[in-house]
């Protein structure tokens, strides 16, 4: 069964009264892999919103239910954390029950037009977190330590250049797809470092102001 066949399945057996249904995801264009899921948004008029995995035909589903209230502060919280899953869910969704009206372009605009700028607080913060982070990667004996200290250092890093370059964060895949977005040249880099992502981190930091720690104040 197709992608799009069985998610018609899928809503038209587990929703029939839903306003409106999208398909979304990697499986509808070239990230598709064999494991790639049915992202499966849904609407509807009441009831509670909740996210539910099941197997449907071979094909594991993933169900985003919502009702108008609930989404809409989804996606007031995503835009404000600069993570916009959502946003991205609905602007690249195919219809597969009623009409979404304009939110599928409404959300694809909020995403062409980037995130809100960083405060003064948050780019204070980014400039701690990573000198504190560099303070202790850097003077870690403890092999497991530096270890751990490593593994969390390289996706903040991440997540502070595209901040600083006021980009859209994301996590796992998206960290990685949103970074080469920005900057082929600097994803690579940020790649090849994992095990010692400290010098990354620096440059970083350098664009960010430099580092912050005599007299920062929250």
């Amino acid at each position: 069964m197709e992608p799009l066949e069985a998610a018609r399945a899928v809503v038209g057996d587990r929703f029939p009264d839903a306003r409106w249904a999208l398909l979304t995801g990697s499986v509808l264009g070239p990230h598709r892999t064999a494991g790639s899921d049915l992202d499966i948004v849904v609407m509807r008029d009441d009831g509670p919103g909740f996210r539910e995995s099941l197997v449907f035909e071979g094909w594991p589903v993933e169900l985003f239910v919502h009702t108008p209230e609930r989404l809409a502060g989804i996606l007031e919280r995503e835009r404000a954390a600069r993570k916009p899953s959502t946003h991205r869910m609905l602007a690249h969704g195919v219809p597969l029950a009623g009409d979404p009206g304009e939110l599928r372009e409404r959300c694809a605009r909020v995403l062409a037009e980037g995130p809100p700028p960083l405060s003064p607080a948050e780019l204070a913060w980014l400039r701690y977190s990573l000198t504190d982070a560099l303070d202790d990667l850097r003077h870690a004996t403890d092999p497991g330590e530096r270890a751990a200290i490593a593994a969390d250092l390289w996706p903040a890093s991440a997540r502070a250049a595209l901040s600083v370059a006021g980009r859209w964060l994301g996590s796992g895949k998206w960290l990685w797809r949103e970074l080469h977005d920005l900057d082929p040249a600097l994803a690579g880099r940020w790649l090849a470092v994992r095990a010692d992502p400290g010098p990354f981190a620096q440059e970083v930091l350098s664009r960010a102001g430099g580092p912050l720690f005599d007299g920062y104040r929250a």
